[in-house]
Order: structure tokens, then C-alpha cells, then sequence
């Protein structure tokens, strides 16, 4: 990211909720997000990462709040600002009995460019994205990989300033996940600030800063690493034979929040307030095992910012 540009604040939300009925999708959710950045929303499906970036697009009404985008109250100039974002759905939603061109030519005469421009555009793009060699080939038969590039060019094809990005790549194996990452840091690298939803956690790890959202609240926002840094938790590991049969002993203990077994290990989070997790675990699993401590990771962030781990620290 280009720390020159860091201090320029390209949205800014307070108090931000949306209500449908008796139900709070949102609530009280207060955004700061700057020039350059990758800003990110990891969260739970139900958690309200999706309605947030509609509310901030403009689709949504917020039931309370203001939204300022740009520069610009979206409730009061929404208009304005749509010729300066680009929106790519979780869902694949461009013309499938249109080709990869047809389908970037008719985005380009939406969002006004003329001809020579469109022209141009279009052409940096296929060669951009890699769909030189499918640009006659309907959108309906490429591959996942294939819609997901086809749909990010044609979200950036007018150059916008804010890019938001819903779940872009749940339907995309890992080999195309990277990909396709690369080309948002290349975006973010030229000064486009981008919002994406997502709920896996390398890709979080990704983002210059991070939102986790649960039940339509913010319970964390900073930098992947400063997230991680701050954890409520000592961070244990178990490994030897059976570790299966220590989960119930250790998750009985009032000190431990989290038991989660990866492999032949045990993945233990433990109360800071506790000063000696080690000896605390060691007293349920005997000598068999062999217990130290490990380095953090994004999921024990989430662990303890949701469900049971955000009761029992907060």
C-alpha cells in the first residue's frame, strides 16, 4: 500500500444499522477506510458483511447512520458516485448467452465510455485478465475461474476509485484464489481502494486491515497482525498419540476457550488472565504429551471475537 496516500479517508460510516422488521442485520457499526487500502470483512454467513457493502454502494437504505463515500453522503448523492465504484457480486451476474467481449462491450457503453476508449479498455483488459483466448466464448460456458476475471474486469472497466468485492471467490479453487489476489494487490498498488467479504481466513490474512463482523456488530478492526498480536489468549499446542481423547478435559476447564484438533496436534486457547497455561494443562493431560506454546494465527483472532470466545473474554 502506498503510505503516501494512507491518510486519505475513502469511506467513512458512523453508527451505521440496518433493521429489517424486528431484526438488526447491522448495528452501531462505525468504518474508516483510506486511499490504497484492501480493507476486508470476515465474518460468518449471517453476520452482515453483505448488507454493510450494500448500504455503502448505495442499494440499501441505512435505517440509522451516515455513510460518506468518496467524499460524497451517499444518501444525498448516491447518484454521483456510481460512475467512481465497481461492485463484483458473490453470485456470477453478467450475461451468460453473451460472449467474454459482448459482455465487457455492453459494461463499457453502461458506465459511458466512448467507442476508441472502450476499444482500448477492453483490449488492456482481456489481455489483463488472461481471456485473449476466450473472448468468443459465451460467458455461461467458462469456468469458475474463468466467470470470476470476467467479472472483476468488467467491475474495474471504467477505472474506479472503490472497488467492493462480495465473497469473489467462494465458488474458485485456491489455485485461482491467488490469482486472482494478485491482481487486487496490483489494483490497490495504482490507488484503488478495495472492500472484499470473505470468510477464509488466508484471505483475511491478506487485507491491510480487517473487520470481523458477527450478528451485524464489528468486534475487531486493525491489521491482520496487530489483531493477532493483541489476543486475550495464550496460544498452546498438544501433540502425541490420541490427542482426540484430551478435548473433553481440556475444554471442561473454565480457563480454556478454545480446543480444536488439526492433525495428530491440539490447537488449546487459553485466558491471558490465567499466568501459567502450561502447568494449568499440563495438570489434565499428564507427561505422555508433549505441551509448549505456538505462534497465533487469524482463526484463533476469530475464535476469540465470536460465539463463545467473545463471551468469555469480553
Amino acid at each position: 500500500m502506498n503510505d503516501e496516500k494512507s491518510d486519505e479517508i475513502v469511506v467513512r460510516c458512523t453508527n451505521l444499522g440496518k433493521r429489517f422488521g424486528d431484526y438488526w442485520a447491522v448495528s452501531e457499526l462505525d468504518l474508516t477506510i483510506r486511499k490504497g487500502e484492501i480493507y476486508g470483512f470476515l465474518g460468518p454467513n449471517g453476520c452482515g458483511k453483505s448488507t454493510t457493502i450494500r448500504m455503502l454502494t448505495g442499494l440499501l437504505t441505512p435505517s440509522t447512520g451516515e455513510v460518506e463515500v468518496l467524499g460524497k453522503d451517499v444518501a444525498a448523492q448516491g447518484e454521483a458516485l456510481k460512475s467512481r465504484i465497481g461492485y463484483m457480486t458473490q453470485k456470477f451476474s453478467l450475461y451468460g448467452n453473451l460472449t467474454v467481449l459482448e459482455n465487457l462491450q455492453f459494461v463499457a457503453r453502461i458506465y459511458g465510455l466512448n467507442s476508441s476508449a472502450a476499444q482500448a479498455r477492453i483490449s488492456e483488459l482481456i489481455s489483463e485478465y488472461d481471456l485473449g483466448s476466450k473472448q468468443d466464448v459465451l460467458a455461461e460456458s467458462l469456468s469458475g475461474g474463468q466467470k470470476q476475471r470476467l467479472a472483476l474486469a468488467t467491475a474495474v472497466i471504467h477505472k474506479p476509485a472503490l472497488l467492493f468485492l462480495d465473497e469473489p471467490t467462494s465458488a474458485v479453487d485456491p489455485e485461482n484464489r491467488r490469482a486472482f489476489w494478485e491482481q487486487l494487490f496490483a489494483l490497490s498498488a495504482q490507488g484503488t481502494t478495495i472492500l472484499v467479504s470473505t470468510h477464509y481466513m488466508d484471505e483475511a490474512e491478506r487485507c491491510h486491515r480487517l473487520a470481523i463482523l458477527e450478528q451485524g456488530k464489528k468486534r475487531a478492526d486493525d491489521s491482520p497482525s496487530d489483531l493477532m498480536q493483541r489476543l486475550k489468549v495464550h496460544v498452546c499446542e498438544i501433540s502425541g498419540e490420541q490427542v482426540s481423547a484430551l478435548k473433553a478435559p481440556l475444554s471442561s476447564l473454565p480457563e480454556v476457550i478454545s480446543v480444536s484438533q488439526i492433525g495428530a496436534r491440539l490447537r488449546v486457547l487459553v485466558d491471558k488472565r490465567n499466568d501459567t497455561p502450561l502447568e494449568l494443562l499440563r495438570s489434565k493431560i499428564g507427561t505422555e504429551h508433549q505441551l509448549d506454546f505456538t505462534r497465533p494465527n487469524l482463526e484463533d483472532v476469530f475464535v476469540t471475537n465470536t460465539g463463545r470466545g467473545y463471551a468469555a473474554l469480553a
